[in-house]
């Protein structure tokens, strides 16, 4: 199936991968984990994908990973539109979109934090726009609508992170940062 070989390129060479091996990670504890990304209703029935291996086959359209980088304890899970803009984030490509797309969080990013303005910074970390958000939601819209939504995540309520880069979206937490 398309979706599978391309989900399995998606997760072993997307610009937020990096190459640790993780194979020795208990599968059960991996999909546990994965799982924890999103609400039961969308977890329960997602495929779970770890370093590249499909581990649960899904039905509902969704794909959660344990780590955003492997070892980073930040699962996530995304629809398709998000897997669509994550592999064309990893094959540094243009990225539009006419749909919303959604990706859960619901871990935070726990160390997973990025450049809020580039997505290709060399040292995240050491980035003057570094940003960590708790638990989140993520939301992929058309370009035009990010007017107005400001990209300062210290204000409060959803910002914009990378806004302007193809790979623009709408952070949103849902939960005050402990």
């Amino acid at each position: 199936m398309k979706i599978q070989s391309n989900l399995a390129l998606l997760v072993t060479s997307t610009a937020l991968m990096c190459c640790l091996n993780i194979s020795d990670a208990n599968p059960n504890k991996r999909i546990e984990q994965a799982r924890s990304a999103a609400p039961p209703t969308v977890s329960n029935n997602a495929t779970i994908v770890d370093n590249g291996e499909v581990l649960v086959e899904g039905n509902n359209g969704w794909t959660c990973m344990p780590d955003t980088l492997p070892g980073d304890n930040a699962p996530i899970c995304v629809d398709p539109v998000w897997q669509e803009m994550m592999q064309a984030l990893s094959n540094k490509t243009e990225f539009s979109t006419d749909r919303v797309g959604i990706s859960y969080m619901l871990q935070g990013d726990q160390g997973a934090g990025v450049s809020n303005s580039d997505p290709f910074h060399e040292n995240h970390k050491e980035a003057d726009d570094y940003v960590e958000t708790g638990p989140h939601l993520m939301i992929i819209v058309p370009k035009e609508y990010l007017q107005g939504i400001t990209d300062d995540p210290t204000e409060g309520g959803p910002y914009v992170m990378w806004g302007d880069t193809p790979y623009a979206h709408i952070m949103v937490p849902v939960a005050d940062e402990k």
